[in-house]
């Protein structure tokens, strides 16, 4: 790796400081001092190390919350959680933010080379995409798991700019998918998963080894990006009301209870069928509030998740009906 290149001199000072001040435990003043810059300088290097993926800084505490919480959690639904630590004072905005930030920086941990990615739009991989630590990978793809577009818009820059962060991020290729998010007729659907072009996509979602999404809700405080954009009109909510709907993955929906065949909206959705989706060997869910606790108690009842990142307050709601379910017959019920 040639160092005459601007930017890779710029790694090269970057690894030369982290190492100096993570392994060396050497100051900034002494570190600054060994490389003829300033203080604020070497600050600026050690910086560029953490956000571009050359330090990875990880925390543990015998004391921590959260390990409690993500044992309690992988206990009863057997996913591997990662709770992130923050007040419950804080806004829904700002939680959404810190969850997807921890959520940027741990994706690099399991997407590798060789991979095909399956990202689903919406807030949540919006927040996301601007956090992704980069890391290069080859012969990797990154694919739109479900259409973008209503009445409105096409969908195609909002989703595009997701997509195409991701790729940039993992040196994947991106692979779009143009269609609308819900087609009016089921029918017209049918023929065009029959058009080689579409069955070229639909191909690569099924060789997706990582889904990456978060749950759409009608209950949260930041609302989903399916519900507030304009793709579902007054008779859809009614649909999926009767329906006793809580929540989607990828713009296909599904019950408290876990299921989702005679959905009727699911006919005309342009996600991957949910089925498939649980052959899909790491689907990492990304979700934070705890207005989305019925979207996230019915993902898992459906088998959906493998991999969850959450919120602390959302992950304690989670575990407090646990407790609650698998308590002992006439034992008092856990005050609230």
């Amino acid at each position: 790796m040639p160092e005459s290149n601007p930017e890779n001199a710029k790694i090269v000072a970057a690894l030369t400081a982290a190492q100096m001040y993570y392994m060396q435990d050497l100051t900034m003043g002494a570190i600054a001092s060994e490389l003829s810059t300033s203080r604020s300088s070497v600050s600026r290097l050690l910086t560029f190390a953490r956000e571009s993926g050359l330090v990875d800084i990880q925390i543990r505490s015998p004391f921590d919350r959260g390990l409690k919480l993500e044992h309690a959690i992988h206990t009863r639904h057997r996913v591997v959680a990662h709770v992130v630590p923050m007040p419950e004072s804080i806004s829904d905005i700002d939680r959404l933010e810190r969850v997807a930030m921890t959520a940027g920086r741990l994706l690099g941990r399991f997407i590798d080379s060789n991979m095909v990615v399956g990202v689903a739009w919406g807030s949540t991989l919006g927040a996301i995409s601007r956090h992704l630590v980069k890391k290069p990978t080859h012969n990797s793809i990154v694919v739109q798991m479900n259409g973008a577009g209503n009445t409105q818009t096409t969908g195609i820059d909002y989703a595009s700019e997701i997509l195409h962060r991701f790729g940039e991020a993992f040196s994947a290729q991106v692979q779009q998918f143009p269609v609308p998010a819900f087609f009016d007729d089921p029918l017209t659907k049918e023929g065009l998963w029959r058009e080689r072009s579409t069955r070229r996509l639909l191909d690569i979602q099924a060789r997706m080894d990582v889904a990456v999404f978060g749950l759409g809700s009608p209950f949260a405080e930041v609302p989903s990006q399916v519900y507030i954009g304009g793709y579902l009109d007054a008779g859809d909510y009614r649909s999926l009301s009767a329906d006793g709907v809580v929540g989607d993955i990828a713009t296909v929906f599904y019950r408290g209870d876990g299921t989702f065949a005679d959905i009727d909206l699911n006919a005309r959705a342009s996600g991957p069928n949910l089925e498939r989706l649980r052959r899909v060997a790491r689907r990492i869910c990304v979700v934070s509030g705890v207005q989305k606790l019925p979207s996230l108690r019915g993902a898992l009842a459906a088998g959906l998740i493998t991999d969850l990142i959450l919120d602390e307050s959302l992950a304690a709601a989670l575990a407090r009906e646990t407790a609650l379910e698998t308590r002992p017959s006439g034992a008092p019920r856990a005050l609230r």
